[in-house]
């Protein structure tokens, strides 16, 4: 059966291409529709669906575009109420694509109009199911999320309604489907996902706990809903985009693909209180910046701490990025639904300082630095995961993980020097930077983070010390 899985890392999202004589579909698709058509016309085949499996959370979808620009129907499960024209399918209503045949399964839990689809071929052989964010490799979607945006469905609710699903309408099919889902390791939708992006149904039953055949609900209810954390602030918001509808990206990349000098640059900071973001690398970052700009690196987990870290989804943005990749920074940011980026810096930061422009720098040590320093040594601020600082971190090193930053301001201090670090110094550059533009000055970030501090002999403990805040 000609299915695609088209996976983009930074987001840990899968869509989906199905092909079959001359007729496509696309399941989730990410904002930018273009390699979706290209693939297509690649085989002179047609968008005829583009199905959703539910409103997302983690992306705005680009499932308005896409129909946009192919004629292609929309498609949701039961339940769904978006804004536009699309069809709600009913539960075990089938579509076709080509020789295929395209089953809606209703399998609320993950929010109610969560949608499984069961891929049946040519031969009318049952092939697999995009399961969306019912159903991941080793875990489940997580039913907290609806809750922010219809209050009445809590999470018991959903976990509830997971639980007859996945119990009456996933368990009994075929164990050799291949399990197709919508995330995989790093999507902030489930707890523990497997860095597999595909499995069968029957190895899923075997070892994904939430499949357990001996399970209660009670039981099932109490795994899900423990160690859940709070969502990104951003979540609810894309869901409503995705509900609602959004603007073109082609609108989008217009209103920000502008090239401004630094002159111009600086008179649109000024007259718009744009965030001044910069994309480069931290350790570039650091040794060279626009003053008051911030540094979250393309290459990392952009998307998902723009979320995080922005809390205003319609901030005005100003781009700093290597040369060659201010239009994979605005297709990234829209990713999210910051659809608000209105310029960048043309010839990047060396423009600026070839200006002759004020420059600001951030001060950064080796982990050896630090080891020089043990008895003595400023305080230790460390911005990773509670979880992972409680597995192991610097002794006596207070925790306030990067996205809580913003609530925790008034326990870092002004008045005495202390040193950042995450793991690998990515989440720490950012947080060094958000501080810079706030105003703290006596503090240093360290390079290669937790990881080069575990090769020296700074003392490290492995259980939750009385220092911890959070």
């Amino acid at each position: 059966m000609n299915v695609e899985q088209i996976y983009t890392g930074c987001l840990a999202h899968a869509a989906y291409y199905l092909e079959s004589n001359g007729e496509a579909a696309v399941f989730d698709p990410l904002r930018e529709v273009g390699p979706y058509m290209e693939r297509a016309a690649k085989n002179g085949a047609k968008i005829k669906y583009v199905f959703e499996t539910h409103f997302h959370a983690d992306f705005v979808s680009g499932h308005l575009d896409l129909a946009k620009k192919t004629g292609a129907d929309i498609v949701y499960g039961p339940n769904a109420k978006p804004a536009f024209e699309a069809i709600i399918a009913e539960d075990g209503q089938e579509f076709k694509v080509g020789d295929y045949t395209v089953k809606t399964i209703h399998t609320p839990g993950h929010t109610m109009e969560s949608t499984t689809y069961l891929l049946i071929d040519e031969n009318g052989k049952e092939h697999g199911i995009i399961t969306g964010d019912t159903l991941f490799i080793g875990d489940v979607g997580r039913p907290d999320l609806a809750q922010h945006v219809v209050s009445d469905l809590t999470e018991e609710k959903l976990a509830s309604h997971l639980f007859d699903s996945l119990r009456n309408k996933i368990m009994p099919l075929s164990d050799d489907l291949i399990v197709y889902p919508n995330h995989g390791a790093g999507s902030a939708c489930g707890k523990m996902m497997s860095k597999e992006t595909t499995d069968t149904l029957g190895n899923q039953k075997k070892t994904n706990y939430a499949l357990r055949a001996d399970m209660t609900k009670e039981e099932f209810m109490k795994e899900l809903l423990t160690g859940l954390t709070a969502p990104p602030a951003y979540f609810p918001k894309n869901v409503l985009m995705n509900i609602r509808g959004y603007d073109s990206l082609d609108d989008v990349m217009a209103r920000g693909n502008q090239a401004l000098s630094p002159e111009a640059f600086e008179a649109a900071a000024n007259e718009t209180q744009a965030l001044m973001l910069d994309t480069r690398d931290a350790e570039v970052f650091a040794k060279g910046f626009i003053p008051n700009s911030i540094n979250i690196g393309l290459d990392g987990n952009f998307a998902m701490w723009i979320g995080e870290m922005i809390p205003d989804i319609k901030q005005p943005i100003l781009l700093i990025t290597d040369e060659g990749r201010e239009e994979e920074a605005i297709i990234r940011l829209s990713r999210v639904g910051y659809d608000h980026t209105i310029g960048f810096l043309k010839g990047g930061f060396k423009a600026w300082e070839a200006s002759g422009n004020e420059v600001d720098s951030l001060e950064r040590m080796n982990a050896s630095e630090l080891e020089a320093h043990i008895g003595q040594q400023p305080m230790v601020i460390d911005v990773r995961k509670k979880s992972e600082y409680d597995s192991e971190h610097v002794l006596e090193a207070i925790n306030i993980p990067l996205n809580q930053l913003n609530q925790h301001l008034a326990e870092i201090p002004k008045d005495k020097p202390f040193v950042l670090h995450c793991a690998g110094g990515y989440r720490s550059m950012i947080a060094a930077s958000m501080l810079k533009q706030r105003g703290w000055e006596n503090f240093k970030d360290v390079r290669g983070g937790f990881g080069a501090i575990k090769e020296t002999k700074v003392p490290v403990s492995d259980y939750v010390c009385p220092s911890t805040l959070l």
